[in-house]
C-alpha cells in the first residue's frame, strides 16, 4: 500500500483534505499533522474518518520537531511515497497594507512558513522515498500576476514555485517528482483571510473561459493524479486548475 503524508489540513474545506480524500479512495495509507491543539480538534476527526493511524503535531518552523516527526514516521512506516504540502501564512496586516509597506519580520515569516517549509519537509521526505516518490504543493495565480490584496503572499508563492523547480532538479535522480498546483479561488480557511475575497471569487468566475469557479474536489483529483502512477514523467511544473483564468488578462 502506498503511503502519503498530508501537511496543512485546516478543516473539511481545505484543499489538502480534498487531496487526502482522493488519495484514500485510490488506496493510499495516510498520515496527518496539525500545528496546535486547536487545529488537532479539527484535523483528528477528519484523519480518523479515512483510517489514519498517524496523526501528530508538527510546527514547520521548528526544525528539531520536523526531524523528530520524521524519525517517528520512519519507525512506523519505513518508507513513504508522497508528500502533500499545503502550508502558507502571512500576518493579516501585511496582507492588508500596500506591498511596499510590508514589514521585514512579516516578509520573513511568510517566506519561512510558506516556502522554506517545503524545502525542510522535502529534505526529510527524501530519506523515506527510497523507491522514488512524488511531492506536491499548493500555489496561486498571484505568483505570476498582481492580485489586489494578495501582496506578500504573492511574492511567497512565486518563491514557492521557483523552489519546486529547484527541488525537482535536485531530487529527480532519485525518481522523486516535485510539482505545484495553482488552484483557482476556493473558499478555504486561508483564503477568507484575504481582503475582498468575495470579489476575487466573482472576478474569477467572470473572467475565466469556463465562466465558473472551481471546487476543492477539482484540486483533489489533480493532486491524486500527480501523486499517483499516471504521471511518472511530470516534474518541476505548475499545473493550473482554475477554469482557465490564468490565460486571461
Amino acid at each position: 500500500m502506498k503511503k502519503a503524508l498530508i501537511v496543512g489540513v485546516a478543516n473539511e474545506r481545505s484543499l489538502a483534505w480534498a487531496i487526502a480524500k482522493a488519495l484514500h479512495r485510490d488506496g493510499f495509507e495516510l498520515a496527518f499533522t496539525y500545528v496546535n491543539d486547536k487545529m488537532e480538534s479539527r484535523v483528528r476527526p477528519l484523519a480518523e474518518s479515512v483510517g489514519a493511524k498517524i496523526i501528530e503535531p508538527l510546527d514547520v518552523q521548528d526544525e528539531a520537531q520536523i526531524k523528530t516527526f520524521f524519525k517517528n514516521l520512519s519507525d512506523k512506516w519505513g518508507e513513504m511515497d508522497a508528500l502533500v504540502h499545503s502550508v502558507a501564512f502571512a500576518n493579516r496586516e501585511d496582507l492588508e497594507k500596500p506591498f511596499v509597506e510590508t514589514s521585514k519580520d512579516g516578509f520573513l515569516l511568510a517566506m519561512d512558513v510558506s516556502v522554506y517549509s517545503l524545502i525542510s519537509l522535502s529534505r526529510e521526505s527524501e530519506k523515506l522515498m527510497k523507491s522514488g516518490g512524488s511531492i506536491i504543493t499548493l500555489s496561486y495565480l498571484g505568483a505570476h500576476r498582481v492580485v489586489p490584496n494578495y501582496n506578500v503572499m504573492g511574492v511567497a508563492k512565486a518563491a514557492l514555485e521557483a523552489s519546486v523547480r529547484y527541488l525537482a532538479h535536485n531530487l529527480g535522480p532519485k525518481k522523486i517528482r516535485v510539482n505545484a498546483i495553482s488552484a483557482g479561488a476556493v473558499k478555504t480557511l486561508a483564503a477568507v483571510g484575504v481582503r475582498d475575497f468575495r470579489n476575487m471569487l466573482k472576478a474569477g468566475e467572470e473572467k475565466a473561459p469556463l465562466k465558473e469557479n472551481i471546487n476543492a474536489e477539482d484540486v483533489g483529483e489533480l493532486g491524486a493524479f500527480l501523486l499517483g502512477t499516471a504521471s511518472p514523467h511530470i516534474t518541476g511544473t505548475t499545473m493550473y486548475v482554475d477554469s482557465g483564468a490564468h490565460i486571461m488578462n
